[in-house]
């Protein structure tokens, strides 16, 4: 745990993948074949309160979504990739458009999919369902499951990793 905190004091920009993260990887179809996905509130707050303390936020999914788009611009996500198959290209991509180094970001996946990004980045995080590969490589799991609180968890360890916790909390115990 003490590594994790460590390497999520650096953290300058949060990526997120979506199925198996801020979702809990279930895909339901409507009739029409629409793909509908279930969101976590309390992974939401926990992106809005990480970007208001500094921490820019992305997203990085191999699926393409118009229901990833609607939540992403709701949060005010900077940055939105989808579609992304070659993701280490898109990872590429995101450190020449923001100038960061990979030892500025962190990244939560949970399928070998990830694994480029996981790689590179200074803090790597899955879930605890995440695939066994992908567990065995980064330097925290959750204790939430995806779409479950996981994204929230890690946006408080980061909070509190870069002392700025009881801040993001001052407004509303006021």
């Amino acid at each position: 745990m003490a590594d994790a905190m460590r390497r999520a004091q650096r953290i300058r920009l949060m990526i997120f993948d979506v199925d198996g993260i801020l979702t809990d990887g279930s895909l339901h179809f409507s009739p029409d074949g629409e793909v509908m996905k279930t969101f976590n509130v309390l992974d939401g707050h926990g992106i809005k309160l990480l970007q208001q303390s500094g921490v820019a936020t992305a997203i990085i999914s191999a699926r393409q979504s118009p229901i990833v788009l609607k939540r992403a611009t709701d949060l005010g996500v900077q940055h939105v990739f989808q579609g992304a198959h070659d993701k280490r290209a898109i990872f590429e991509s995101l450190l020449n458009k923001t100038g960061m180094q990979a030892e500025d970001c962190g990244f939560v996946g949970d399928d070998v999919i990830d694994l480029p990004i996981l790689l590179r980045v200074g803090f790597a995080a899955s879930v605890p369902n995440g695939h066994a590969e992908v567990q065995s490589r980064v330097h925290y799991i959750t204790s939430a499951h995806g779409g479950r609180g996981a994204a929230r968890e890690l946006c408080d360890l980061i909070l509190r990793a870069q002392n700025n916790y009881e801040a993001a909390l001052a407004p509303y115990l006021a």
